[in-house]
C-alpha cells in the first residue's frame, strides 16, 4: 500500500516536519525512516515515509492552522508524486 498527502501548517518547516510524524503515529504509522526535503524560498516541502503499513509522501504548504489529508494510492501514482514535487522543488 501506498499513501500520498496533503498538508495545511502555519509553523515552520523543522516544526512541520515533526508535527507530521507526530500525526501519522496518532493514526496508527509506525515509521521506520522518514526524510524532509524543501527549499529556503518556497513555502512548501515533502516528508517522505517509509512506515508499517506501505510508503507515505505528504506535500505540504503554508496555512492558517495545521490539516493533513491522506488518500491511498498506487505505488506508481506515489513515485509520480514524489518525481513531480521534488522536480518543482528543484527549480527543473
Amino acid at each position: 500500500m501506498a499513501y500520498i498527502g496533503f498538508a495545511k501548517t502555519d509553523l515552520g518547516p523543522y516544526e512541520t516536519y515533526s508535527r507530521i510524524l507526530e500525526e501519522l503515529e496518532r493514526r496508527g504509522f509506525k515509521i521506520k525512516f522518514s526524510k524532509h526535503h524543501w527549499a529556503g524560498d518556497m513555502p512548501f516541502g515533502l516528508v517522505i515515509v517509509e512506515s508499517d503499513r506501505g510508503n507515505i509522501a505528504i506535500r505540504w504548504a503554508l496555512g492558517k492552522t495545521f490539516e493533513l489529508r491522506i488518500e491511498e494510492v498506487s505505488d506508481e501514482d506515489l513515485n509520480e508524486f514524489i518525481d513531480d514535487t521534488l522536480e518543482y522543488i528543484s527549480g527543473d
